[in-house]
């Protein structure tokens, strides 16, 4: 592979890279490297809110085809699932993985192992290493990437997240992170407390997708038909209109840059403990997608994807059946 289709961490130097993985570690001491702010010892592995302690838990990992057309590409994207979450939705589709903190933690595994899995995915022929629900792992993340560039790694990284990210920790992944995938969840911060536990996701999540996007931009840069530098929003669509699509489709178009690609989700399902609450209990409606597209149109949003309505149950993982092959592949 040539220099100039290096991904950009081949471009930080090891002085530099052992700098940022040390500041990334020194923020677990008194743990803030997500908005909740702990200020826990994840060094003694002190559980916060994530339940996470000093080892990244990897529930599970595998080429997934089922990503966005330019993340999949022809291989598959080489998603690394990561057990636990900073977040509580109630609808989670991942719940068993994310919210399960006792069982996952036989999941555990070293820093040297993680950059294995690396390297084993691009063996597999991933176009990108996907890391999915990172937040809560960023220093173990980050100090897996730099072992993996030694042992060979070549693929540039995909930050699926769900948002709700310290952009202080984003800082450090700068030039190291060439994709950004995060979700934008909700338009109103009361929304995320009732469905994800957490008093200011949509305060937070802005701040973060602002220092994505300053430091990716709006253009997608390819490799063919694989994405290899940019930023993709993603906002799934809720039952009720409860994900407030219009303030969050605003903030981009107007907060960022009508340019960006946004990925609209409709794969809504009433899983996990969404029974018990009557205003998501159901699939989405018609009338309740059209709506959001409409919005797409208003304020000028003409890069990226939609899912086709009837999407539902189309991409729910098996976790609990196969954690080699959940989406069965």
């Amino acid at each position: 592979m040539s220099q100039q289709s290096l991904p950009s961490y081949f471009k930080i130097d090891e002085i530099d890279f052992e700098k940022r993985i040390k500041n990334a570690f020194n923020m677990l001491v008194k743990c803030n490297i997500c908005p909740h702010d702990c200020n826990i010892n994840r060094i003694e592995n002190v559980l916060g809110k994530c339940l996470s302690g000093i080892l990244p838990v990897v529930s599970s990992y595998t080429l997934h085809f089922g990503e966005e057309p330019v993340i999949s590409g022809k291989n598959g994207a080489g998603n690394i699932f990561f057990g636990n979450c900073n977040l509580k939705c109630v609808y989670c589709q991942n719940f068993e993985i994310s919210q399960n903190w006792k069982t996952e933690k036989v999941n555990e595994i070293s820093y040297e192992r993680l950059a294995e899995i690396m390297v084993e995915l691009q063996n597999r022929g991933a176009h990108n290493i996907g890391l999915v629900s990172p937040t809560h792992f960023t220093p173990q993340i980050l100090k897996s990437i730099f072992l993996a560039r030694k042992s060979g790694l070549n693929l540039p990284f995909v930050y699926n997240s769900n948002g709700y990210d310290s952009v202080e920790v984003l800082k450090l992944f700068k030039d190291v992170i060439d994709v950004y995938l995060p979700d934008l969840k909700y338009g109103d911060n009361q929304i995320g407390k009732q469905l994800s536990k957490v008093a200011n996701y949509f305060d937070k999540a802005k701040l973060a997708l602002k220092e994505m996007f300053n430091q990716v931009g709006e253009e997608l840069v390819f490799d063919g038909d694989v994405v290899v530098r940019g930023l993709i929003i993603r906002h799934l669509i809720l039952p009720n209109h409860l994900s407030e699509s219009e303030k969050v489709l605003e903030f981009i178009a107007k907060e960022l840059s009508p340019k960006v690609y946004v990925s609209i989700m409709s794969q809504y399902y009433p899983t996990h403990k969404a029974e018990k609450h009557i205003l998501i209990n159901r699939k989405i409606r018609a009338s309740e997608y059209e709506k959001v597209l409409s919005l797409l149109d208003k304020y000028k949003l003409e890069n990226g994807w939609t899912q086709e309505f009837e999407s539902s149950g189309n991409y729910l993982p098996g976790f609990d059946r196969d954690r080699k092959n959940p989406f069965n592949n």
